[in-house]
């Protein structure tokens, strides 16, 4: 194994879960359940390899449908149901997970896990002769990942805890197809081969990255808060 095509695949994604891990500075979850979620969700390439397979054998599409078929289903559909199906199986029943902020960091934590082992495919084995595979790589397509976990992240937390039944229903089904729409959206506009559409590729990165930067303040904003409300309540 190339040692420096190694590090340049792994170093996003450990840089990306390190600032998350930072960002959780009021109550930080345990680093044997962070790094449970990240090992499954390498694991996780294993059943997505499997899945993204079979569909791939079963496209009866051609042209654009086919992009759309790959997209959505084939890359958006399966990786993003594995990937929240680690959270779901792991961090997000257990008592550890007791802020909103908590979905959003164990649910980069599962696409980073992912991310890291893709992109080990990709620009040690696959694409080890092109140069710009891992840059390019490193400034689009692990960043996304994040982007699409802290989404599905975001509404599991507003799922869990939300006392209304119905409207946590509602936001545990958007922390499947959420995330599924912005990496369907992110997969189509690059395989699509319509040269009008790529000029909106970077535009649509720069906007799922605001957005759910936003989506990580609000929840930073609530933790923060948390703490010192029971800060104050501790003093009296």
């Amino acid at each position: 194994m190339n040692t420096r095509l190694f590090t340049i695949a792994i170093t996003p994604a450990i840089a990306i879960i390190f600032g998350i891990y930072l960002s959780d500075r009021y109550d930080r979850e345990p680093l044997k359940l962070l790094m449970l979620t990240y090992i499954f969700g390498a694991l996780s390439a294993i059943p997505i390899i499997i899945v993204e397979e079979l569909l791939l054998k079963l496209n009866i599409f051609s042209g654009i449908f086919d992009a759309l078929y790959t997209a959505f289903i084939v890359a958006g559909l399966t990786e993003e149901f594995f990937k929240r199906l680690v959270v779901l199986k792991i961090p997000y029943n257990t008592k550890y997970f007791d802020e909103k902020l908590d979905g959003i960091v164990y649910g980069v934590f599962s696409a980073m896990g992912f991310a890291t082992v893709e992109n080990i495919v990709y620009v040690v084995y696959r694409y080890a002769n092109n140069p710009h595979v891992g840059l390019y790589r490193g400034i689009f397509s692990v960043p996304a990942h994040a982007v699409f976990g802290i989404t599905m992240g975001y509404y599991l937390s507003l799922a869990k805890f939300d006392p209304d039944k119905k409207r946590a229903a509602k936001n545990r089904y958007r922390s499947l197809y959420m995330p599924i729409f912005l990496h369907g959206t992110f997969n189509f506009i690059l395989m699509a081969g319509i040269p009008q559409l790529s000029l909106l590729f970077v535009p649509y990165v720069i906007y799922i990255w605001r957005i759910n930067q936003k989506k990580l303040s609000k929840f930073v904003y609530d933790s923060k808060s948390r703490f010192i409300d029971t800060d104050k309540e501790d003093d009296n």
